[in-house]
């Protein structure tokens, strides 16, 4: 699994954490808290789905200020509608004591296995996306990896495992999944994809033809040397 715990009673925990994006005025990245935590929990859902679960709750911890939270949920609501999820009960915390100069947020669900996951070995590995990071996201949203195409080709057997690409890049994540390989790729291997602007899609040899149909052109497959 990724960056997900496991419990002793199977339940599956993932984070994901925002800061200095947001409304604040020394923000780094000037975007609404809506949209903030909507890239927050993507990430977060995505470590759900490469560990096989899906969320049953979320623990949000609001680092902005009160009149924060409810936007941080608006957010959270947007990407569970988005894909005709229910969305998981929130609860957490902000901070009220101190006034913070710049926006954070943290969003963890915790989860239930649901899917198993096949040795990532024995699967094609494409990429979904290309590398995003910051305002590059409000500019170029067409080369995010759509998350409504990824649980619908779940749902349909069509990718039997996904691996969110984030800071650390492709060259990072592949390596870290499938061990020290060389691959080639047109993307930029070494570019953080931020909040999972791309995101490796596992898929069997027999469901390759659906999957290229089903993503179109931004799937591209890693080739191994």
């Amino acid at each position: 699994m990724r960056n997900a715990m496991q419990l002793s009673n199977g339940f599956i925990v993932t984070t994901d954490n925002s800061g200095a994006i947001g409304e604040k005025e020394q923000d780094i990245v000037q975007v609404p808290d809506d949209v903030t935590s909507y890239y927050s929990a993507r990430v977060t859902l995505l470590e759900q789905w490469a560990a096989g679960a899906e969320p049953e709750a979320i623990i949000m911890h609001n680092f902005s200020s009160e009149a924060s939270w409810e936007r941080y949920v608006k957010g959270i609501t947007w990407l569970f509608d988005e894909l005709s999820l229910p969305v998981p009960p929130i609860k957490g915390s902000s901070e009220t004591n101190m006034p913070t100069l710049q926006s954070g947020v943290a969003v963890t669900m915790i989860g239930a296995p649901v899917r198993p996951l096949p040795e990532a070995k024995t699967l094609q590995w494409f990429t979904f996306g290309k590398p995003l990071v910051g305002n590059e996201l409000l500019e170029q949203p067409k080369y995010i990896a759509n998350l409504l195409f990824v649980k619908n080709a779940l749902d349909t057997n069509i990718v039997e495992r996904v691996w969110p690409v984030g800071s650390k890049g492709i060259f990072s994540e592949v390596r870290r999944l499938l061990g020290d390989f060389s691959f080639t790729s047109s993307l930029d291997c070494e570019k953080t994809a931020g909040p999972a602007t791309v995101i490796l899609l596992g898929i069997s040899e027999e469901k390759m033809q659906a999957a290229e149909q089903h993503f179109g052109p931004l799937l591209e497959r890693i080739i191994f040397d």
